[in-house]
């Protein structure tokens, strides 16, 4: 069935409901890992079946021309996550704090030492910034850089044109840019 792709699938499925399963036999665990970055474990597991519940509702209106399924599940995900922001702030500057608090370990070398605590100074200022970026251009972040989307899947997850997905990555990342040096002075 691994041969099949996600179109046929969902197609199967239209007529034969069970055959649903291999898709989530197929993209759940991928789709867990990024829920579990976004929102935490606690959350994701009662997430991922909404996922694939809203999915298999949904079935009917999927573009059988699209042969791989993850960007529009990524979509379905990404929007049960947007009711979730609150937690993910607050888990995203709970991340930072941890990592601020780790020192590394003394026999790594004066040069890994200075790198951890330049990350470890930096850290919770990236976790701020990501958190207070615009939810498109956050969404579009984290797709890009936690689950490697390319711009057409990351566009087909949030329902953009490709065009959208290029200015908000662009504008992400001179957000975040920005702390290198609060002074906007290059470092």
């Amino acid at each position: 069935m691994d041969s099949e792709s996600d179109a046929s699938i969902v197609a199967a499925s239209l007529a034969a409901p069970e055959a649903f399963g291999a898709l989530f036999d197929r993209h759940a665990r991928t789709l867990y890992r990024y829920l579990v970055r976004r929102i935490g474990p606690d959350e994701a597991d009662s997430l991922l079946g909404e996922v694939f519940r809203i999915a298999f509702e949904k079935r009917s209106t999927y573009e059988l021309d699209r042969q791989n399924a993850r960007p529009w599940l990524y979509g379905i995900a990404t929007n049960l996550v947007a009711k979730h922001r609150r937690s993910e702030a607050r888990r995203i500057r709970a991340s930072a704090r941890l990592i601020a608090q780790r020192r590394p370990e003394e026999e790594d070398g004066e040069d890994r030492i200075a790198a951890a605590l330049d990350a470890a100074d930096l850290w919770p200022r990236v976790a701020d910034a990501v958190t207070e970026l615009p939810e498109g251009e956050r969404d579009a972040l984290l797709l890009f850089v936690w689950e490697e989307l390319g711009y057409d899947e990351i566009a087909t997850a949030l329902g953009v044109p490709v065009g959208t997905v290029r200015s908000r990555l662009n504008r992400a990342r001179l957000r975040l840019r920005e702390l290198d040096d609060p002074t906007g002075r290059e470092g």
